[in-house]
C-alpha cells in the first residue's frame, strides 16, 4: 500500500491536468457574455433615455398635452355670428319677400372664464406628464436593475455548474482507476443536475426580465439587447443622493405634487367659469328685408296711365337681445365646482404627505443598505472562492471528502447569493431615493 499510494496520487494528476485541457472554453453552457457587453451594451443612462424617446404610454401622455393646448386656443376664441337667409314667393303671383338677418353674440364675462380653465388644464397636463416621465425613469432603472440581477445570479451559477462538470469528470476517471469510491462521482453528478435545473430557471428568468425590459424602451420582444454594466458595476458607480436639507423644497416641486396644486388652481377657474356663466348674455342682431307687393286693382301712375297698384319695399332693423338668468343661474355647476375643489385640495395635501414620507422612507433604506453594502467587501468574496479552490485541491489530493466539496460549494453559493441580494437592495433602495426625489436622469 506504501508502493502504491504516490503512484496512484501522481496518476490522478496527471488525469485531471489531461482532462481540464480538454475542456474548451465554450463548453461551460456561460450564457451571460450574450447579455453584457462591456463596449457596445446598453448603460443604465442609455437605457432611461431611450425609453422617454420610444415608450408609446409616454408618447400618448404628450399627445395630450397637445390636446390641452389645441383646447386652450379653442378657449380664446369669440363665437361665431350667425347669417340666415329666406324668400318668400307668392303661388300664381308676382309678389315676393327676401329677408338677411345677421346675429352676433357679445359674449360677455365669458371668455376670461374659458380662458382661465384651459390655461389650467394646460398646466395639469404639462405636470401629469412631467410625473409620467418620472415613473418611467424609475420604472427602466428598477427593470435595469433586475436584469443585472438576474444575469450576476445566472453568472455564478454557470460558474458552479461548469466546475462541478470538471469535478465530476476528474473523479470519474479515478473511480475507473479504482481510487475513488463510485457514491463520490454519483453524488457530484447529482449536484450537478441540481444546479443545471437553477440555471435553466435563472436563464429563464433573464430572458423573461429582458423582455420586460424592452417593453419599456419601445422595442419589439425579438429585438436584440445586450448591457453593458454588471450589477456590481453600476451600485459602485452611483453617486449619492442630495443632501436631506432640501427635501422640504424637492416635496412641493415634485410633478405629482404640482399636478395636485394645478387640479387646485383649475377647480377655483372652473368655479369662476359657472358664476360667469351664470351672468346675462347679449346679441346683437340687424335684418334687411326686401318686399315687391302690389294688388290686382289698377290706378293712375306718375305719368297719368292705369298701371296695377305694386311698391318694392325695403326695411332696415337692428336690436340686442338679453338672456336674463332669471331661473337658471347655473348654480348646479357652480355647486359642483366648488364640491370639486374640495377633493382638489384633499388630494393634494394627500400628494404633499406622500411625497414627505416617500423621500423619508427612502432615505432610511439607503442608508441601511449602504452600510449592508460596506460590510460586503471584494475581499470577503475573493477568500470565499479561494477557500472553495482550497477545499477542491484538497480532495483532489486525497486529504478531503466530497461531502466536504459540497459544502464548502453550498456555503460559498449561499455567501454569493447574499452578496447579491445586498447589492440588489443598494440598487433598488437607491433607485427608490431617485425615485422619491423627482428624478429622472
Amino acid at each position: 500500500m506504501t508502493m502504491r499510494l504516490p503512484v496512484v496520487t501522481i496518476g490522478t494528476l496527471i488525469v485531471a491536468v489531461s482532462v481540464q485541457a480538454q475542456v474548451p472554453a465554450g463548453k461551460t453552457r456561460d450564457t451571460t457574455s450574450s447579455h453584457l457587453d462591456p463596449v457596445n451594451g446598453l448603460t443604465l443612462e442609455d437605457a432611461v433615455s431611450r425609453a422617454l424617446e420610444h415608450e408609446p404610454g409616454l408618447r400618448a401622455s404628450q399627445a395630450q398635452l397637445e390636446v390641452a393646448r389645441g383646447l386652450q386656443a379653442q378657449a380664446g376664441l369669440r363665437p361665431n355670428p350667425s347669417l340666415s337667409f329666406s324668400q318668400q314667393e307668392e303661388p300664381g303671383g308676382t309678389d315676393n319677400q327676401t329677408r338677411v338677418e345677421i346675429q352676433w353674440p357679445l359674449d360677455l364675462f365669458r371668455k376670461s372664464g374659458r380662458v382661465a380653465v384651459a390655461d389650467r388644464e394646460v398646466d395639469a397636463a404639462q405636470q401629469a406628464t412631467a410625473d409620467r416621465v418620472r415613473l418611467l425613469a424609475a420604472s427602466v432603472r428598477m427593470k435595469y436593475g433586475e436584469v443585472v440581477t438576474a444575469i450576476r445570479t445566472l453568472s455564478v451559477t454557470e460558474e458552479l455548474v461548469a466546475a462541478t462538470t470538471r469535478q465530476r469528470t476528474l473523479v470519474a476517471a479515478r473511480v475507473d482507476q479504482g481510487a475513488t469510491p463510485p457514491i463520490d462521482r454519483d453524488m457530484l453528478r447529482v449536484e450537478e443536475q441540481r444546479l443545471e435545473g437553477e440555471r435553466l430557471v435563472q436563464a429563464g428568468s433573464v430572458e423573461r426580465r429582458l423582455i420586460e425590459l424592452k417593453r419599456l424602451l419601445g422595442v419589439p420582444p425579438d429585438a436584440t439587447l445586450s448591457l453593458r454594466e454588471s450589477l456590481e458595476q453600476v451600485v459602485r458607480r452611483e453617486q449619492p443622493p442630495a443632501s436631506a436639507a432640501a427635501d422640504l423644497e424637492v416635496t412641493t416641486s415634485r410633478p405629482d405634487v404640482r399636478q395636485a396644486a394645478a387640479q387646485i388652481a383649475l377647480a377655483d377657474a372652473q368655479i369662476d367659469r359657472a358664476d360667469r356663466e351664470g351672468k346675462p348674455d347679449v346679441s346683437l342682431f340687424g335684418t334687411y328685408m326686401r318686399s315687391d307687393a302690389g294688388f290686382p286693382q289698377r290706378g293712375f301712375g306718375p305719368t297719368g296711365e292705369l298701371e296695377r297698384v305694386r311698391g318694392l319695399f325695403h326695411y332696415w332693423s337692428a336690436g340686442a337681445m338679453v338672456t336674463l338668468p332669471l331661473m337658471n343661474r347655473n348654480q348646479g355647476a357652480t355647486a359642483a365646482a366648488r364640491a370639486e375643489r374640495v377633493a382638489a385640495v384633499a388630494e393634494a395635501d394627500a400628494a404633499r404627505l406622500n411625497a414627505q414620507s416617500e423621500i423619508a422612507a427612502a432615505r432610511v433604506r439607503d442608508v441601511a443598505a449602504q452600510r449592508a453594502l460596506d460590510a460586503y467587501t471584494a475581499e470577503a468574496v475573493r477568500l470565499a472562492r479561494q477557500n472553495l479552490d482550497v477545499v477542491r485541491q484538497t480532495y483532489e489530493l486525497g486529504r478531503g471528502t466530497v461531502l466536504d466539496v459540497l459544502s464548502e460549494q453550498r456555503r460559498y453559493l449561499d455567501l454569493e447569493r447574499a452578496y447579491t441580494d445586498v447589492l440588489w437592495e443598494a440598487f433598488e433602495a437607491r433607485q427608490t431615493l431617485k425615485e422619491a426625489l423627482g428624478e429622472t436622469r
